[in-house]
């Protein structure tokens, strides 16, 4: 007979198709449930918390639901950090947990429930009569909030008959919030605005992704005659290249950001405009009216003049309409602008005044090397500016920074599984420092397991933590606890079965175009130990400087 693990698991495996995380005994019956009686894979991962980065990739790369998995007890306090991140991120997953029996903690359980709503997870118990029920609610929270949520089995209940599995109802999920008839007129109002601008700005982020709202916001900037910009997560989301200055904030380029402060109406749709996209305050100049496109309740920036609510595709292709019907023309501003020289990017020596390595020379020379068809994962650190300055991507899902969010670092190795199997077909390319790498080197072997031959990895090793150094270290405080032994990642990943190269010349990148010419079936994962200066502040970290100084 099913037990209460099998209606967990066959009634997930209706809904998402993947699996990610580590066996224990909370978790046993379930991940058997998975295998034996789903069609739903599961990818085993060495750390918990690796678990739920690699189902958090696996969505923000494009895979949709996933879902991770541990153990109760410590397994799943391992899984805190990474499950904030997701929280903080809005990733909508489901982790599913072993829990305390319904008969009492035993001396090695904690309040798990505490636990998870202390991150701002809600957790979702099962019983013996109500698991498929309850599953299929903690699905639709997921999806309906975007917010992780916790699926827990107490220990008990786990592998108890519990009757032929019956057929839950699909989770009812909110329609995409159109504009009500008070948003409704200040969308005829903005569309009156824009026909009279003189230089129109518009700017998109991760919310107008979600939206689908990419062909409706090309269609409004082609109206308008707009320059467009994106967020760090939003980027390659207008059709129109050509009139786009990239990123915003602290990874974009200064004359791009200089042309932006000459904007006179600027319209965002789906960013939450936080203080690195708006450069600290700077983004916009006084005399930009600014307006806001969300689904949040409220605006979520003091400069923002005007707030809609209402979902980005539905209130662009509005705007559009209302362009048309005011007869409103171009503004011509795109045309008389060369977007060009704009975007381009300082590029360094190839060494730095310490004799180690230029990170802007090594990102743009890997930039130039990668395969066009890739995703970028970034872990959190000092350099995540490099790969969002140099290596452009050609939609939002290709490029995710997953520790940002919660200001985290050491969650990069394993978010390679889940943007693998996200993206089958492409190349993915992790991004990480020393400090990030080490402390989630469990889940290296992961990477090169799932990745194989479309793996690379990119380890920015400065021998520190380098966003320490320049933010205290440049303020007199003691370095010691800032510095770390140079270890030699590349020796690490030929342990696991990689190919590791030490870069310490732009010729050592050479392997990388060898690499890169080779069919994927004749390529083992690539990882490139990249000896870099900490003498090389990225900009957006320039901007933190300027800040707390």
């Amino acid at each position: 007979m099913p037990t209460v693990s099998s209606h967990v698991a066959q009634t997930l495996a209706l809904h998402l198709d993947h699996v990610f995380g580590v066996m224990g005994n909370g978790n046993a019956y379930f991940l058997d449930a998975i295998e034996r009686e789903t069609d739903a894979a599961f990818t085993a991962v060495r750390h918990e918390a690796g678990g739920v980065v690699a189902a958090d990739a696996y969505h923000r790369a494009g895979g949709g639901l996933a879902a991770a998995t541990a153990t109760y007890g410590a397994g799943f306090t391992n899984t805190l950090t990474a499950l904030a991140e997701a929280v903080q991120a809005h990733v909508p997953l489901v982790l599913v947990v072993g829990d305390e029996p319904t008969s009492g903690p035993r001396p090695w359980d904690v309040d798990q429930i505490a636990l998870a709503a202390a991150v701002g997870a809600r957790t979702y118990t099962v019983g013996r009569a109500d698991a498929a029920a309850t599953t299929v609610i903690a699905i639709e929270h997921a999806l309906s909030y975007r917010v992780p949520t916790v699926l827990a089995i107490p220990y008990d209940v786990a592998a108890l008959e519990a009757g032929p599995v019956p057929s839950a109802p699909a989770p009812r999920l909110p329609a995409p919030l159109a504009p009500t008839p008070f948003a409704r007129a200040a969308v005829a109002e903005l569309a009156q605005a824009l026909a009279s601008a003189q230089r129109p700005f518009l700017l998109a982020g991760r919310g107008a992704w979600r939206a689908d709202a990419g062909e409706a916001l090309g269609r409004l900037a082609d109206a308008t005659g707009a320059i467009t910009a994106t967020t760090a997560l939003g980027r390659g989301l207008f059709p129109r290249d050509e009139f786009d200055l990239g990123v915003t904030g602290g990874f974009g380029a200064e004359g791009a950001m200089e042309l932006i402060r000459t904007a006179d109406v600027a319209v965002v749709f789906g960013a939450s405009l936080n203080q690195f996209t708006m450069r600290f305050g700077d983004l916009f100049a006084p005399g930009t009216r600014v307006v806001q496109v969300d689904v949040a309740p409220a605006a979520t920036h003091p400069h923002v003049g005007g707030y809609l609510r209402g979902d980005a595709s539905l209130v662009a292709a509005a705007l559009v309409d209302d362009l048309a019907a005011l007869g409103a023309t171009p503004s011509g501003w795109r045309e008389r602008v060369d977007i060009a020289p704009l975007r381009a990017r300082e590029n360094g020596d190839e060494l730095a005044s310490d004799g180690r390595l230029d990170p802007r020379s090594v990102a743009q020379r890997i930039g130039d090397l990668l395969p066009e068809d890739r995703v970028v994962v970034s872990d959190g650190g000092h350099f995540i500016g490099w790969a969002n300055m140099y290596w452009p991507v050609a939609s939002p899902e290709r490029m995710m920074m997953i520790g940002t969010a919660y200001q985290s670092i050491g969650l990069g190795f394993p978010s390679v599984p889940g943007a693998a199997l996200a993206q089958p077909e492409s190349t993915v390319v992790l991004t990480t420092g020393d400090g990030g790498g080490l402390m989630a080197l469990a889940d290296l072997e992961s990477a090169v397991r799932v990745a194989g031959g479309r793996g690379i990895a990119v380890v920015w090793n400065d021998r520190a933590y380098g966003a320490e150094v320049n933010l205290y270290g440049l303020k007199g405080l003691a370095p010691e606890p800032m510095l770390i032994p140079e270890v030699d990642f590349a020796g690490l990943a030929r342990s696991v079965g990689a190919e590791g190269v030490v870069v310490r010349t732009l010729a050592d990148l050479d392997a990388l175009a060898a690499w890169a010419q080779r069919p994927a079936s004749e390529r083992r994962f690539l990882l490139l130990d990249c000896r870099i200066s900490t003498s090389v502040i990225a900009p957006y970290q320039q901007e933190i400087i300027r800040v707390n100084s």
